[in-house]
């Protein structure tokens, strides 16, 4: 299973459109997961249009993102517990509000966004993935987004452009 994962997006204000280098990848995407800070109702839109998205909604998103989507979610793939959240808050840094939010639950992967710093590792058996942003790569040398494949274990790695 390929799946997407996508963060910080921040359309219309940091891009237009979603980057040719992430759109190529959509296409044969079997889920798309956005970890919030979407910016415009027209990226979850245009996401759906690819793959089934589940996603979450970042300190920037307005009414219209809040209204489908929550901002802390778990959801099941091949047999693997994700945990979704954007990780702003305040106190402690991006990565560990991202881990307190699921502080007593079973999840094999958490994916937050927020700091867009790419982070791709495993702390106490979970993995820890943050794909940074595809259009606003602060001061990161790439613009990145993630793939995750799930099959027996899950393995993610970053697309960097």
């Amino acid at each position: 299973m390929k799946i997407i994962v996508v963060s910080d997006t921040h359309i219309p204000k940091k891009s237009k459109t979603l980057p040719p280098r992430l759109i190529n990848e959509l296409t044969d995407a079997d889920l798309i997961i956005h970890a919030g800070d979407w910016q415009s109702i027209d990226v979850y839109n245009e996401l759906k249009s690819y793959a089934p998205v589940e996603g979450v909604f970042g300190n920037v998103d307005g009414e219209e993102i809040q209204a489908i989507l929550p901002e802390k979610q778990i959801f099941e793939v091949c047999g693997k517990r994700i945990g979704i959240t954007h990780g702003h808050g305040k106190g402690k840094t991006t990565e560990k509000r991202a881990v307190n939010q699921f502080e007593g639950e079973k999840v094999d992967c958490i994916i937050f966004g927020h700091s867009h710093i790419p982070i791709n590792k495993f702390v106490n058996d979970q993995l820890l993935f943050n794909p940074g942003s595809p259009t606003d790569k602060r001061r990161q040398e790439k613009y990145s987004f993630g793939i995750l494949k799930i099959g027996n274990t899950i393995e993610a790695e970053h697309i960097f452009f």
